[in-house]
């Protein structure tokens, strides 16, 4: 009885904590999204404001994308510690739904084709 109360407790504090890795994952996103827009709009805003750049050439200018790009880096990363390769879907089960799925797509696709 005891250890059943243990191994609920420990099931428990690791859900609570990869929750809050989750939640902190999606923080940092939206900081990045915001951060990033304002971050863009200035360069932006700068660039057009001089006489030489014009919207269109502001926008392909990569000093407006390099935060994105740099930033996005460690973002991705992020989001591997927060929810970890399986979020590729190729977790344990994955050969063997896969499998299960092409056998059913072929049988399905045989009473069709009778």
């Amino acid at each position: 009885m005891m250890e059943n109360n243990f191994i609920q407790e420990d099931r428990f504090i690791r859900a609570k904590k990869r929750v809050k890795e989750m939640k902190d994952f999606y923080i940092h996103l939206m900081v990045y999204i915001l951060v990033n827009i304002f971050i863009s709009a200035v360069i932006i805003f700068g660039l057009t404001s001089e006489e030489n750049h014009t919207f269109s050439n502001a926008i392909s200018n990569f000093g407006v994308y390099s935060t994105w790009v740099f930033w996005g880096i460690g973002i991705f990363f992020h989001w591997l510690s927060a929810f970890g390769f399986n979020s590729f879907g190729l977790g344990k089960d994955w050969e063997e739904k896969k499998i299960k799925e092409l056998m059913e797509k072929e049988q399905h696709r045989r009473k069709n084709s009778l």
